[in-house]
């Protein structure tokens, strides 16, 4: 049926699960907006151009997920705004990494007019390069998915907030 979804809040994958709270394009687009200093409904409705309906139903999800915060305008008491929290911060690399592939993989030579730069001395970004625990670069063919238990890492690793398994206990 069009326009049914699949629930994937409970996937044991993370990728699945992250593209549930951010997976669709107006939310990374927000997302990024949010990032180059937009704050107000307004100011995300004229960037995007989307639907207003749309655009606070996406601003409602971001910030339910904690990746938005609403905080009151200094400029004006019958208005909010919308800003990251450090778990919407903690997005940049997925933007950067996105970001990258495009220019690499969705544009002609030269046809692409920005560029990520360094704040400080306004130079291209670095790409992007997954690296093992020890600091090696790592290809595809490098990686694999593995027990958590296996990898090195404890099972009672931290859950994220807001989650828990069916049955814990508090």
């Amino acid at each position: 049926m069009k326009g049914k979804r699949t629930d994937l809040s409970m996937a044991q994958c993370a990728i699945a699960r992250s593209l549930e709270i951010v997976g669709d394009w107006w939310s990374l687009l927000i997302i990024r907006d949010a990032f180059r200093g937009r704050e107000r409904f307004g100011e995300f409705h004229k960037s995007l151009g989307l639907a207003k309906n749309i655009l606070s139903a996406r601003l409602k999800k971001l910030v339910d997920a904690q990746i938005l915060a609403i905080e009151a305008d200094p400029d004006s008491s019958l208005s909010h705004r919308y800003v990251l929290t450090p778990k919407g911060e903690s997005l940049i690399p997925v933007l950067v990494a996105l970001w990258q592939w495009g220019e690499d993989n969705c544009f002609d030579r030269d046809e692409l007019e920005l560029v990520m730069v360094d704040n400080v001395r306004g130079k291209p970004l670095g790409k992007l390069q997954p690296t093992s625990q020890d600091g090696r670069p790592l290809q595809r063919r490098d990686i694999r998915f593995a027990p958590r238990n296996v990898a090195g890492s404890s099972p009672t690793t931290r859950r994220p907030s807001g989650r828990r398994r069916a049955g814990a206990q508090s």
